[in-house]
């Protein structure tokens, strides 16, 4: 078994008040083994060396604590989640989470059912589509977080997540270095879908590794025909 030394990310994560128990490192250990493991025969993430998984996925994923205010029992939807970032690790950490893992490919749903499994964690796990989910009654405007993390360009992902999210709620883009020039052309798409203007925090998870966390509170109801089809959505981003 890989030992993915969750240690070296304790301090960092108790310097913004979280605390990683013995349980939630064994399960973070896990989960890191059981991605690489999956990984062989399916595509899931191209990082699998241990330090990269510990930086890239893991603090990455963990350092939602540190800028998004998560209250006990929050309802989360991760859209898109793919092998499960940050969705999965943010239940490890907070098994109080209501968490909801939406993706379009059935396969990683497969992968996650086995994680959760394996962990002793439920979560729910929905096989759909974003545009398709954000029409479903019983995920519209459900949940007090949606968040994302590489799925798509902010004015496109604006519209897959933000129907997700009920008044009073928060959208969370997980980014990258180019998060100030994809905020700079989703204001439109943040004001039509019924959110006030996006704040952006940046982080490094090492040097010369920029993050950034772009959150925005839901004011308003989506009007009702958001989100369009995904062709229109990509064709034409508000």
């Amino acid at each position: 078994m890989i030992d993915f030394n969750i240690e070296k990310i304790v301090p960092i994560c108790e310097s913004f008040g979280l605390t990683l128990d013995d349980t939630a490192k064994a399960r973070l250990n896990t989960y890191g083994n059981m991605l690489v493991e999956w990984n062989e025969k399916m595509n899931l993430t191209a990082i699998t060396e241990p330090e990269e998984v510990l930086y890239k996925h893991f603090l990455d994923c963990l350092l939602f604590f540190k800028n998004v205010d998560v209250k006990q029992g929050a309802k989360v939807i991760d859209v898109g989640t793919g092998a499960g970032f940050p969705g999965m690790v943010l239940k490890i950490a907070r098994p109080d989470i209501e968490l909801t893992l939406m993706d379009g490919l059935n396969k990683r749903l497969i992968f996650l059912n086995a994680v959760l499994d394996e962990l002793k964690l439920k979560a729910k796990t929905v096989h759909s589509r974003a545009e398709d989910g954000g029409k479903n009654k019983d995920f519209r405007e459900k949940y007090d977080i949606a968040c994302a993390r590489a799925v798509a360009n902010l004015p496109v992902l604006c519209e897959y997540c933000i129907p997700f999210v009920k008044v009073g709620g928060q959208f969370v883009a997980m980014k990258g270095s180019a998060a100030n020039e994809e905020l700079a052309a989703a204001g439109n798409a943040y004001k039509i879908l019924g959110c006030e203007k996006a704040t952006i925090i940046c982080e490094n998870l090492r040097e010369n590794e920029a993050r950034a966390f772009i959150i925005a509170k839901k004011v308003s109801q989506t009007p009702p025909k958001y989100p369009r089809n995904s062709a229109k959505i990509s064709k034409q981003p508000l």
